[in-house]
């Protein structure tokens, strides 16, 4: 009996309207990711369409990768910064985990990501959206790889909780 395996990671990089929430599920197609892959891309949302990852139109990206947007498409600008940067930096995050090892040698055919993506609405510099995108994609399926964070790094995080919108004034 094969066992079910499902991995799941969380990457936040850069700073202001251009920073990068990337949120990833990532696993065998024949298993829990491939189901997620295939649930999400069969009922989409209003102002929340999956799409296939492309390296270029015509070439997805693999393992396949299926792009789920977080926030409402809010004009020319953020959809250009969805559907053209951030899709490329997630395209070059994905292939940067297959050729460094991140992923297992079987991954580009026999696995999934669904990753969902934030882009805020008022960003401002396409390039630094696809970077951003770039290195949140690649670090989220490394940390879905390894299992992080750990306990330790959750426990001692829990101490003085925030985060880019909200820092507490008391635990």
């Amino acid at each position: 009996m094969r066992i079910a395996v499902i991995r799941i990671g969380e990457s936040f990089i850069g700073e202001g309207v251009n920073a990068a929430h990337t949120n990833v599920v990532i696993g065998p197609k024949d298993g829990p990711a491939g189901q997620a892959f295939a649930n999400s891309l069969a009922s989409p949302s209003v102002g929340h369409e999956p799409f296939m990852v492309v390296v270029q139109p015509g070439v997805p990206i693999k393992p396949l990768t299926l792009f789920v947007n977080k926030a409402v498409i809010d004009g020319e600008l953020h959809g250009n910064a969805t559907w053209g940067a951030a899709q490329a930096g997630v395209a070059v995050g994905v292939h940067r985990a297959v050729v460094e090892g991140a992923l297992p040698a079987e991954a580009p055919d026999d696995w999934v990501v669904v990753a969902a993506i934030w882009v805020n609405p008022s960003c401002d510099d396409l390039d630094e959206v696809y970077r951003n995108q770039r290195d949140a994609a690649h670090q989220a399926i490394v940390a879905a790889q390894r299992g992080l964070p750990s306990w330790g790094q959750v426990d001692l995080a829990a101490a003085a909780p925030r985060n880019p919108f909200y820092t507490p004034k008391e635990v």
